[in-house]
């Protein structure tokens, strides 16, 4: 069984103030998804596809897809406004940024021929994560059933400022409801604004909370073709306003009994970069771990550099 990686990379980042993906973080100049295809290999997958905007393609062929490429198989999707519905073109035209990451996802469709796990580029999960992702899809034999790997809350939250996080609510070690909120820390709990406009809601510090990585087979991506097609169904200024979001196509099918998604907690340290703030935390850690012996000082023997 092929157990491909799917990277989403398509977006800037707008409150780190550039383009976050190439941004260096390990002692060699390695970017975080160096990191993360370095643990998703050693946990047995076997391709990476990156999701990026087609114009950003020599860039990450120049930084990040030609040292990769020796390491594992490398292949590209592209996230295209123009993407839509065909009735819903004219859209495209009056939008500036893509349409969200089920978009994204989706158009890595063609590329993937089995079970994969999907990440951010700009998030660092940890060998477990991965680990974990791949037991899971090699143990699991039931098609519409996928799985969340999550994180306690309150070490996944900035100092410099609020994020955007999932707010995942348990039962049986199923995950019921999924809660994309603006979450702070206030105490000894955290402060969730759902973006929705629901009701705000606290929780404590250890809740569990999605990272945007799932593990998932490809019958998937028949639940997020209907989640896409419902979406562009919607009056123009909605669309127009809001974004399809791969947790909002998860929520729509668990809403509708369509499929299980399972709780995987992970063990792993989850670093990001939100605020610039984020960057020097994030270079420390990863310094920290490799004096554990968890990383090498260089993950790329034949990565072309000094």
């Amino acid at each position: 069984m092929e157990k491909a990686l799917v990277v989403m990379a398509a977006g800037m980042g707008s409150r780190f103030g550039g383009l976050k993906q190439i941004e260096p973080v390990g002692p060699n100049g390695e970017f975080i998804v160096d990191y993360s295809v370095y643990d998703a290999k050693r946990a047995g997958f076997t391709k990476v596809v990156f999701i990026i905007k087609k114009e950003l393609l020599d860039t990450f062929k120049k930084t990040i897809g030609t040292r990769l490429e020796k390491e594992i198989k490398v292949e590209y999707a592209f996230q295209d406004i123009n993407d839509i519905p065909e009735e819903k073109k004219y859209l495209a035209k009056v939008r500036e940024k893509p349409w969200g990451t089920a978009q994204a996802v989706m158009s890595a469709r063609d590329l993937v021929n089995d079970s994969f796990v999907v990440i951010n580029a700009d998030d660092f999960y940890g060998y477990d994560a991965y680990l974990k992702a791949s037991k899971f899809l090699d143990e699991s034999k039931i098609d519409n059933e996928y799985a969340c790997i999550s994180y306690p809350i309150n070490k996944t939250i900035s100092k410099f400022g609020s994020v955007k996080r999932g707010v995942c609510f348990i039962k049986d070690d199923e995950i019921v409801k999924m809660v994309e909120s603006s979450v702070t820390l206030e105490g000894n709990q955290v402060k969730a604004v759902p973006l929705n406009g629901s009701d705000v809601f606290t929780v404590e510090l250890n809740h569990p909370v999605s990272m945007n990585m799932f593990a998932f087979k490809k019958g998937f991506f028949n639940y997020l073709e209907e989640y896409l097609q419902d979406y562009f169904l919607k009056d123009e200024e909605f669309i127009l306003k809001n974004e399809a979001l791969l947790p909002e196509a998860i929520r729509q099918n668990l809403d509708r009994k369509k499929i299980v998604l399972k709780n995987l907690v992970a063990q792993s340290e989850w670093m990001g970069i939100t605020y610039k703030g984020d960057l020097q935390d994030l270079k420390d850690k990863i310094n920290i771990l490799i004096e554990k012996g968890e990383y090498p000082k260089r993950l790329w023997n034949n990565d072309g550099r000094d």
